[in-house]
């Protein structure tokens, strides 16, 4: 025998209180598809607004300090530099524990000069924290005004895996890199240092810093041609003492074993530091008659010339400030300004930054400007998703065609993703998140649940006209029956998304935006489902069985 339905009391009251809403839907149908479309139309106004990133920044829970001192400092100075931070940093409450890498490894994947510092601050729980409640946001601010204390460095305040992960993909370290090309490596420097001062001005600006391409201190040696010339010399002579003295020459080989290794003679460091002992340097003079040069005075002492002249006699020796590096990119020199972005989206930044730069900064001919770093991958993204979005809505509406083998039926049912959408905005507005690549996955997944929803009621109303009902009395028994249904759908898919929306774990970054925007579209999807679905079929739907 057949078993009696029972509707539980909840039920029962939603489904008096949306009888009438629905019969008044029918009788004002053209007035509630017109707000649904102006609806529409206004969340995309208020999207194309919206800021976005390629992906909201994960708190890995450690914090890396990118430590940047003078170029040429010694491997020992910058040691005793870097102990004297790690010790600062330690004093830090939430830091358990500081450890650092100083230039390149042996193994050199991460090439890097003695003046720069990986210092890694190991963060404890939270549950240790002194107070549990502070941000990662205000703790990375106590960490860089900590550091700011010790003299002597430059900082860029990061994370172990986004740092990494940013170079690799775009070269540099930081979120968004302003990138100038040119020839003139002076005139670009200057660049990066004009532009550095408009970026750091911009909101949301942090740790905004230039290459560092100069500052390297270098000894300059340049031969006196006329001074060469009174002696014999020519310029391969000093270029032949300052090598061996500077830069060493191989005399031999040493064997232990079946080993080999060269015998390198040039001068200690502590001469070759030393410009006035290097202006003292022999320089071997041509000799052609050594016997008749010698010549006897009248008091019968013998002179004979000179065998050498020294370096500063024939050569200006001084210390000069040079390159530190010349890096190129696309057959051209480049400096890149690098910053990174908090309490503010990425697209935004950039945006501002482009603007600010074309506004007060004037490139000569021949230079130019590219932007890098995250927000590259931020256009890539977006691009990709400009094409899989489309595709994704057309599977859905072959479909739905499929389905129901009208045209007519499956538009009306897609209808619903449109206005799914105006639910996820608004929710990312209240929330305010900007738009980011897994907002835009949310928006996918949302198209599909809005999508079902309209079927589940749809396919009952058309039963309900193959039954022979008319078409008032179908769209109203198929919408109140399909009430639970439609119903259960939206509670399934919002409660499981709700812990997703409320996360504060490791992660938590990147699904907060698409559980946003999954809760969200589903309240909006539920409406239209149950308002204005039942309108626009009752518009455009059949009139007959």
């Amino acid at each position: 025998g057949r078993v009696a339905e029972h509707e539980p009391a909840l039920l029962r009251v939603l489904r008096r209180v949306y009888e009438p809403v629905l019969r008044a839907v029918l009788r004002w149908r053209v007035s509630v598809v017109v707000a649904a479309v102006l609806l529409v139309a206004l969340t995309l106004l208020a999207a194309s607004r919206m800021g976005a990133e390629f992906m909201p920044q994960l708190d890995e829970g450690d914090i890396t300090l990118h430590a940047m001192r003078i170029p040429g400092t010694s491997l020992s100075q910058a040691v005793q530099m870097q102990d004297l931070l790690e010790r600062t940093l330690a004093d830090i409450p939430e830091v358990e524990r500081v450890f650092s890498k100083i230039g390149t490894g042996e193994v050199a994947n991460d090439p890097m000069p003695p003046a720069v510092t990986d210092t890694f601050l190991i963060v404890k729980p939270r549950s240790e924290w002194p107070q549990p409640g502070k941000s990662k946001a205000r703790l990375l601010a106590e960490v860089q005004a900590v550091a700011e204390t010790v003299p002597g460095n430059n900082y860029e305040v990061t994370q172990p895996i986004e740092m990494r992960f940013n170079e690799l993909i775009a070269g540099v370290r930081a979120d968004v890199a302003v990138k100038v090309y040119g020839d003139d490596l002076d005139t670009l420097v200057e660049l990066a240092e004009a532009i550095e001062a408009v970026v750091a001005a911009l909101p949301g600006a942090q740790d905004v810093r230039s290459e560092q391409v100069t500052g390297l201190p270098m000894i300059e040696v340049v031969p006196d041609r006329e001074k060469l010339a009174r002696y014999g010399l020519d310029v391969r002579a000093v270029q032949d003492v300052v090598e061996v003295a500077m830069g060493g020459r191989e005399v031999g080989r040493i064997y232990e074993g079946d080993r080999r290794f060269p015998l390198i003679v040039r001068l200690p460091e502590s001469l070759r530091q030393d410009l006035d002992r290097l202006r003292e340097l022999p320089v071997p003079l041509p000799r052609t008659d050594s016997h008749a040069s010698v010549t006897v005075d009248a008091l019968g002492v013998v002179h004979a010339p000179p065998l050498h002249v020294p370096l500063g006699a024939v050569a200006g020796v001084r210390e000069v400030i040079g390159p530190n590096q010349i890096s190129r990119e696309n057959g051209k020199r480049r400096v890149f300004v690098t910053a990174n972005v908090r309490g503010a989206d990425l697209s935004e930044f950039v945006a501002s930054a482009r603007a600010a730069i074309a506004r007060e900064i004037d490139l000569p001919a021949g230079y130019w400007l590219d932007f890098g770093g995250s927000f590259e991958q931020l256009e890539s993204a977006s691009r990709r998703l400009s094409l899989i979005v489309p595709l994704t809505l057309a599977m859905i509406l072959m479909l739905l065609y499929a389905a129901f083998g009208s045209a007519r039926d499956a538009l009306i049912i897609f209808s619903g993703v449109p206005l799914a959408l105006t639910g996820g905005v608004a929710a990312l507005l209240l929330r305010d998140m900007p738009l980011s690549i897994s907002a835009g996955i949310g928006f996918i997944a949302l198209s599909g649940i809005a999508t079902l929803n309209g079927v589940v009621m749809l396919s009952f109303i058309r039963d309900r006209l193959n039954a022979g009902d008319a078409l008032d009395t179908a769209i109203i028994e198929g919408a109140l029956v399909r009430l639970r249904p439609v119903l259960m759908t939206a509670l399934v898919a919002s409660l499981g998304f709700l812990p997703m929306a409320l996360n504060v774990g490791t992660g938590a970054e990147v699904q907060r935006p698409l559980a946003t925007v999954v809760i969200g579209g589903i309240a909006s999807s539920t409406l239209l489902t149950l308002l204005v679905l039942p309108a626009l079929y009752r518009i455009f739907g059949r009139r007959t069985a």
